[in-house]
């Protein structure tokens, strides 16, 4: 098992909430370890970049709107196989459809204010740390 990093961002329904403990003791526990955080409130523009993959999707314009709505906390996380294992640990996007005991089917509300967000792939994640972090930001142990 390799040991990876990966993107994981607290959304503004779970900062809003008050359950960030909650989710990183979740990582923690299960293997991953928080090499950097950096909390931020993105604009409009900025949540738009991030996720510019989906801009001609239809539910852009709202992911935006709801990213860009209050902070988040942007974290690597490393670990053996930590892509796999973050989304394990998120569940399905649906909150509705995800495992009981995972982060979306204990904190999420809906397929949008769901709570979490995860790199899908190495390559993605590669990418999406280095939107929000300088390899001088991210201290292994």
């Amino acid at each position: 098992m390799a040991i990876e990093r990966t993107l994981s961002i607290i959304k503004p329904d779970a900062i809003a909430k008050n359950v960030v403990g909650d989710i990183i003791r979740r990582f923690e526990e299960n293997g991953l370890s928080v090499v950097a955080t950096r909390r931020i409130h993105l604009t409009a523009e900025q949540a738009g970049r991030f996720y510019a993959v989906h801009k001609d999707r239809p539910f852009f314009g709202p992911l935006c709107a709801f990213m860009s709505s209050g902070p988040i906390l942007a974290m690597v996380l490393e670990g053996k196989n930590a892509v796999r294992l973050n989304r394990q640990l998120m569940g399905a996007t649906n909150p509705k459809e995800a495992d009981a005991g995972t982060i979306r089917a204990d904190h999420a509300e809906s397929i949008d204010a769901n709570a979490v967000h995860g790199s899908d792939s190495l390559e993605n994640a590669a990418t999406e740390i280095s939107f929000f972090f300088a390899d001088i930001d991210i201290y292994s142990s």
